[in-house]
């Protein structure tokens, strides 16, 4: 993805300063705090998931395209001086799952680490995500009620799933989400030309037989649907937004450039932000797209926002922000 997957495709190739050891410390010793980790079976195909933590409602991570539960749990910017990412955190205060889509990857060691999921046909849609992360919870004996957290490609999923199981959700986190939106700020060539871009392959991931592919059309054409049937219920929701712009390549076809793709992506982030009369936006001043690496605590207290809400409903204050957004 173009606008998305810039600070993955770097984490990629710094490769070989990521330690596998900062897995280990980041989800503490095993059995440690409600730790548990495994493959669960969904019906033919197993998911790879790690919970920790105790406590409800109970938090589940949704990571972007092509991204595992690492960029959750793993300080994969500064290994060797690991920070509190964003798994463990939440951990400190409730419990707090996240899983590895079909497809998804991370750098470490100096190579490409895979999905520890099964892998499943390519393309997959929106939809495809959603009954994935049913039938985990489900299998896992991951207890609701859930709040969602989700990044880029990751929040369309979380949306998604709040439209198909409103009962199962209580609390939403987005972080600097994909929105069906987009498309809205943009013509139909733009549009066009976006989808044609929007998941090349890096070589790092070129001999990666089973990696994601989502059909881009079809993934929004059912949020769409399931917003316009099922809106999002009243709930606490922050929306994380980053404040750095993504850098952009200078050959992007029909008549795309890096600062439209910009100015659409922040638009669609003002839309998200207006989904309930009294959701929270946040702007990530110091990160471009991967707030979770780059200003892990943000999500961090963001999430603890939402669970605060959950547990005390009296603490989110009727239409109040939790901060003024920056000048763009």
């Amino acid at each position: 993805m173009i606008a998305t997957t810039g600070l993955l495709l770097w984490v990629m190739a710094a490769a070989p300063w990521l330690t596998s050891g900062a897995h280990a410390q980041a989800i503490a010793t095993p059995g440690a705090n409600g730790f548990l980790a495994g493959m669960a079976d969904i019906g033919g195909r197993s998911l790879y998931f790690e919970c920790l933590g105790s406590g409800s409602p109970t938090v589940i991570l949704e990571a972007g395209f092509r991204t595992r539960a690492d960029v959750w749990t793993d300080d994969l910017i500064q290994p060797d001086a690991p920070r509190t990412m964003v798994l463990p955190g939440v951990a400190e205060f409730t419990r707090v799952c996240a899983y590895d889509r079909p497809g998804t990857a991370t750098g470490r060691d100096g190579a490409l680490q895979r999905s520890r999921s099964d892998p499943a046909p390519m393309p997959r849609t929106a939809h495809d995500a959603v009954n994935d992360l049913h039938a985990l919870l489900a299998a896992a004996g991951i207890p609701g009620p859930y709040v969602l957290v989700g990044h880029s490609f990751g929040g369309l999923f979380v949306r998604l799933y709040a439209a198909t199981y409103p009962d199962e959700i209580i609390g939403m986190v987005l972080v600097d989400a994909f929105s069906e939106a987009l498309e809205d700020e943009m013509t139909a060539q733009q549009w066009a030309a976006y989808d044609e871009i929007f998941q090349p392959v890096p070589p790092a991931l070129a001999d990666y037989g089973d990696l994601e592919f989502t059909d881009l059309d079809a993934s929004t054409d059912q949020m769409r649907d399931a917003a316009a049937a099922s809106p999002l219920r009243p709930l606490p929701l922050v929306v994380l937004s980053r404040g750095q712009a993504m850098a952009m390549p200078d050959d992007l076809p029909g008549g795309l450039t890096g600062a439209m793709l910009e100015d659409a992506w922040q638009s669609a982030q003002d839309e998200l932000a207006v989904l309930l009369p009294d959701a929270r936006q946040v702007i990530a001043t110091e990160s471009e797209h991967y707030i979770q690496l780059q200003q892990p605590q943000l999500v961090i207290d963001a999430v603890r926002a939402v669970v605060d809400a959950v547990r005390d409903p009296a603490s989110w204050p009727r239409a109040t922000p939790v901060a003024s957004p920056v000048p763009r």
